[in-house]
């Protein structure tokens, strides 16, 4: 791509942000052959990666195409596009001379997420993989969390604001650590050990240290959990009679249950977002689920959220929760691969 291409300001503006934290390295690129308009699967025009060498040897990779490459299209002026670009790190193995192509594969089911649902990521936000962040490999890192990238600034261009985030791979561990206290928090005291949050494949959890352990305790009986939305792939409510019906996943209800007790007891609500839904709890002196907008608003009691603790579970099944009008109903949750076959099913 021309850099002095006036047709191109978004993409330039990435390319001059890397200029700057890579002076004379030309980045590998990798295009996209069929773009998305035209009915392509994926919907980045392309991700460059950059090799660094310090604090340890790492592949930097950065996508195209969550921003406004081209010419400005939407009407909000202050941000361009989504607003981002998402980054990642990966640890360079010995004598590798080409970086992995899995990320990339990452990177754009990120982005079909994002395309698909317009659900949009921000720093401080989490996901699950359901699985390793990379296909067929015995890696314990099975979370991926986004946090600005820590040598990327967010800056101005002329297509308006854009940000860097980066994502960042967790173990199981870690995540619970971060949804109990923050994102924020966690990564924090993890970089000492994890400098420029890069991705390692082969480590193990980094929480064996029964210090860093007493420390993100401490944080998180503090302020309780700063998890406000949690994202999921199951999500849909019904009526039947006086009664509502919130379906999930039995891959998501724990993540569900840990998070509730850790925002509501705390005075915050918790949002739980699909591809087209959305359903908030929210604490209250009331039990009463009631529509807003398009999407539902579940407020729970002190005893109402105790009860919802006891009676769900991880496993397929309805869960009616006494003294309120909530029903929750668990359905299978289907793990896929690349190919979007059903490889396993949760619950």
């Amino acid at each position: 791509m021309d850099e002095q291409d006036n047709g191109t300001p978004g993409w330039d503006a990435i390319n001059a942000a890397l200029a700057a934290l890579y002076p004379g390295q030309e980045p590998r690129h990798y295009g996209t052959a069929l773009p998305y308009t035209l009915g392509g699967r994926d919907p980045l025009d392309g991700i460059s990666v950059y090799r660094a060498d310090r604090p340890r040897p790492h592949w930097h990779y950065v996508t195209y195409g969550f921003s406004e490459l081209y010419d400005k299209q939407i009407e909000d002026i202050d941000s361009s596009g989504f607003g981002f670009e998402l980054t990642f790190r990966l640890a360079a193995g010995i004598g590798e001379e080409n970086p992995p192509i899995w990320p990339m594969n990452l990177l754009q089911n990120l982005a079909r997420y994002v395309f698909g649902s317009g659900n949009v990521f921000e720093a401080g936000h989490h996901m699950n993989a359901n699985g390793p962040i990379a296909l067929d490999t015995d890696t314990c890192l099975r979370h991926l969390a986004f946090m600005p990238d820590p040598q990327l600034p967010a800056r101005a261009t002329p297509n308006g604001h854009l940000a860097f985030l980066q994502v960042i791979g967790l173990s199981d561990d870690e995540m619970a650590a971060i949804k109990r206290w923050s994102t924020d928090g966690v990564l924090q005291a993890l970089e000492p050990r994890m400098p420029l949050w890069i991705t390692d494949l082969h480590r193990a959890s980094l929480l064996d240290d029964p210090a860093l352990v007493r420390q993100l305790q401490a944080g998180s009986e503090r302020e309780g959990s700063s998890t406000a939305v949690l994202f999921v792939e199951t999500l849909e409510w019904r009526e039947e009679g006086d009664q509502i019906v919130l379906v999930l996943g039995a891959g998501q209800v724990p993540n569900v249950l840990e998070l509730l007790p850790l925002r509501l007891r705390h005075g915050h609500p918790l949002t739980i977002v699909s591809r087209e839904r959305e359903w908030e709890f929210a604490p209250g002196d009331r039990d009463v689920v009631s529509k807003v907008g398009e999407g539902m608003r579940c407020t729970l009691s002190a005893q109402g959220l105790d009860t919802l603790e006891q009676r769900v579970r991880a496993e397929r099944g309805r869960y009616p929760v006494p003294g309120t009008a909530l029903v929750v109903d668990v359905v299978p949750t289907a793990l896929r691969d690349a190919q979007d076959n059903v490889v396993r099913e949760i619950g």
